[in-house]
């Protein structure tokens, strides 16, 4: 059995170990949580009571009791934790975002490149983001022309997330742009392929320095075909986190405004068509009530698949998303914030073949 050392037990830390515990009660996974550690030793105690697990009085001391790190921590305590695991050989599966700035982003993906790892980007995994791209790439429907992402969120220092650190940009790195978006940029990327340039608007509506509440970020392509994206924190605590995105290609507009199982919308000439999607098939082994499932399925699925490559694959098993696929959203981002600073004038960027799909 795999042992899992849990790295950061705030908001995102308890997710991951709810699935985790999910999938290893479930049988699903040869692996499960022994050691949890945490700055708060009473975080890190509540979820190695939940687990069953030990809570290690230091990071060196779980990771020298473990055979996997699973890294949850705020933005900038993935850097030490991810080099601390690495020295020593352990696979990883390390949280997006990856680093508060680009620099410590590649950093973190020169050393993630030498071990096993995953990164926690998991719309990669969603079906209707998956249905999504496979149109696209087909071309069944021409060429793609437009695409607007609209992502919006309660603030997340409040509510369920109460994760205070994110109005903190020493630890952050930045606001909905880095923290929340880069799942959407990582979509946009998936479903799009490189751009060849950025221009984007932030403010800090609610007086957090440094920390956007509000971005507004244009990506073009060298075909002609653009790219909106619209992200948002606001106080309106009685709505969820949503997600609408819709696209037009030469011959279908698709939209959906949900960013897990969909139904993805196809309209075209000939009529209009709704593509369902399909949770995994083990779901039903999990051991709370449906309405939970599916939503903890978006976590349980990428961190099953990790977890089943390092039982069969050893040394030799790679995750997906892996940390190029990360690394290339955050070139995105650091572009959007170096335009923002600038007036929003046109930043161009990188181009990393095979890297986003």
């Amino acid at each position: 059995m795999l042992r899992i050392g849990l790295v950061g037990c705030g908001h995102i830390g308890t997710v991951h170990s709810y699935a985790l515990r999910q999938l290893t009660d479930a049988g699903l996974v040869d692996a499960a949580i022994t050691s949890t550690f945490d700055t708060d030793p009473e975080r890190a105690q509540r979820l190695a009571e939940a687990s069953n697990a030990s809570r290690a009085e230091s990071l060196e001391a779980l990771l020298d009791a473990v055979d996997v790190a699973w890294i949850c921590t705020w933005t900038n305590g993935h850097l030490p934790a991810v080099e601390a695991a690495v020295a020593r050989g352990l696979p990883v599966f390390c949280e997006k975002p990856l680093a508060p700035t680009l620099p410590d982003c590649r950093r973190i993906a020169d050393l993630l490149g030498t071990v096993p790892h995953q990164v926690g980007l998991v719309l990669r995994h969603a079906p209707v983001f998956c249905n999504l791209a496979e149109i696209v790439h087909s071309g069944r429907y021409g060429k793609p022309m437009a695409l607007v992402l609209r992502d919006d969120q309660y603030f997340p220092i409040q509510g369920m997330y109460g994760s205070t650190w994110r109005s903190d940009v020493a630890k952050a790195g930045g606001g909905t742009l880095i923290e929340h978006s880069i799942h959407d940029l990582d979509v946009i990327n998936w479903v799009l392929g490189p751009a060849g340039s950025v221009s984007a608007h932030t403010a800090s509506i609610f007086g957090y320095e440094g920390i956007d509440d509000s971005a507004a970020v244009r990506l073009d392509y060298a075909g002609g075909a653009t790219a909106s994206l619209i992200s948002v924190w606001h106080q309106v605590t009685t709505r969820p986190s949503t997600r609408r995105l819709e696209l037009f290609c030469e011959e279908a507009f698709l939209w959906t405004e949900d960013d897990y199982l969909g139904p993805l919308h196809v309209e075209t000439s000939a009529g209009s068509e709704t593509i369902e999607g399909r949770p995994p098939t083990w779901i039903d082994r999990l051991t709370v009530p449906e309405v939970l499932a599916k939503p903890l399925a978006q976590y349980a699925e990428p961190s099953k698949a990790f977890l089943d490559a390092l039982v069969a694959d050893g040394a030799n098993a790679r995750g997906f998303p892996g940390v190029e696929v990360a690394l290339a959203a955050h070139e995105v981002v650091d572009g959007a914030y170096r335009s923002a600073a600038a007036g929003g004038g046109t930043v161009p960027l990188p181009t990393r073949p095979g890297a986003l799909r």
